[in-house]
Order: C-alpha cells, then structure tokens, then sequence
C-alpha cells in the first residue's frame, strides 16, 4: 500500500539534502546509525504499538514522523545543534512546502514537530505520538546484538538489551 504523503517526504529536495549529509556522516560508523532502516523500524515498531493501544493515529502521520525525527543529526554532529530542535525546523519547512495533495493538516503537522522535539527526552505529560515515537525509536535499537556495543558511549540505562516491541 502505497503512502503518497510519506514518500513526499522522502523525495522532498530539502530532505533528501539532510539524509545524504547524514549518510555522509555516519559512514564508517560502527553503531547507531540514523539511515532509512532505523527509521522505517522504528515507524513500524511505533505502527504496531499504536494498533495494540488502541491509538488510532494515522499510519501516514505516525511513519512521517519517524522518517523525521533524526532528520537534524547532521548539524548536531556539525554545529552542535541539538538534532531534535534542528530535526524541528527542518521538518517544518519540509512539511510546509508539501505539494497540496500530500500535505498533512495544521493539526497533523503539529503532531509530528512535538513528537520530532520530544523524541529523545520524554515530557511529563506527553502527547500520544510523542510518547509513542520516543518509546519506538529506544525499542528500535538492537544494542544487545551490536558487535560495537562495548564502544558504545550510550549510558548503560539508554541501552536496549533485549527485544522489545
């Protein structure tokens, strides 16, 4: 089944610039890297946990948000930009400049940009996609199969140790 706004997203200039600098970045690197099958596992782990809840978010919205949320690492490694507040507004402009028949609502947009900003540090009283974006993204990490995990700067706490959904 096809996702049209999602792959506007994708085949937006704007992103496609961030994710070949990220991909520039990162190559060599032996852990945690931020490419498309992070993101697409983490949509997907986020998609199943939305149906066990009960949620009932759009798959649209819930897999554009995690194509997203790393979109901004880039300028963290170059700038020392936080990448969620970075991945913030660079989704903004992205998704604002959506051609009309796949541009998301006020709302949906809304949705997205607090769940890319709340991604790596839950709020107290977070908003569903939000909290179910941070909690996919931690799930999505295989660090107890991760043969460069021992290098690994992640606390032991952050560290995914076993498989979740």
């Amino acid at each position: 089944m096809t996702m049209r706004r999602v792959n506007a997203i994708w085949q937006h200039p704007l992103y496609q610039t961030y994710y070949r600098r990220l991909e520039e970045l990162e190559q060599g690197r032996p852990f945690c890297r931020h490419q498309m099958s992070h993101l697409l596992d983490t949509a997907r782990i986020a998609c199943i946990r939305s149906l066990e809840a009960g949620l009932g978010l759009d798959r649209e919205v819930i897999y554009a948000a995690a194509i997203l949320h790393d979109i901004g690492k880039s300028l963290q490694y170059e700038k020392q930009i936080p990448h969620e507040a970075a991945g913030r507004r660079i989704a903004a402009e992205i998704l604002g400049t959506l051609p009309p028949d796949a541009a998301f609502s006020e709302a949906e947009t809304e949705m997205i940009l607090t769940a890319i900003e709340g991604h790596r540090r839950l709020r107290p009283d977070p908003q569903p996609l939000e909290r179910l974006l941070y909690e996919s993204d931690k799930a999505s990490r295989t660090c107890f199969s991760c043969p460069a995990e021992p290098q690994c700067d992640w606390s032991e706490e952050k560290k995914n140790k076993e498989i979740l959904i």
